[in-house]
């Protein structure tokens, strides 16, 4: 008979948390129609090689860091989905021009693609604040 596990972080296999990271991080990737370098700078620019493979196996034992900038990434597209009205209008955000502060008339994703995980923290900061 099967048992129950409990959803803390600590029942899960570093490869089974891997897993669930990269497929959740390529869908929503995929979603707002980002390019496999934009995604590989999301990611903390991981060796081409490694990249793909994590593309097509979505499985890997991923580092801290990686683990951090798509947990990042996740909130970014929880809060997106929150704030606005329709799925359409939260994928294009990332893509528009913000003129709010530390945006510079930037995009979000051009902020995000500064390739630091200081900067999908901002994304997510300012986020984060819209909803209050």
């Amino acid at each position: 008979m099967l048992q129950p596990r409990s959803v803390s972080a600590g029942s899960f296999s570093p490869d089974e948390i891997g897993a669930a990271a990269l497929t959740a991080f390529f869908n929503i990737t995929a979603a707002w129609g980002l390019s496999a370098e934009e995604e590989r700078t999301l990611l903390g620019a991981p060796p081409r090689s490694t990249f793909f493979k994590w593309k097509s196996e979505k499985s890997a034992r991923l580092s801290a860091d990686t683990i951090e900038r798509i947990s990042y990434v996740m909130g970014i597209y929880k809060a997106l989905r929150i704030l606005l009205p329709t799925e359409e209008a939260a994928n294009q955000w990332i893509k528009k021009p913000n003129a709010a502060r530390g945006f510079n008339g930037k995009s979000a994703l051009q902020r995000m693609l500064g390739g630091r995980v200081i900067d999908l923290a901002d994304v997510r900061r300012y986020l984060d604040a819209e909803r209050g």
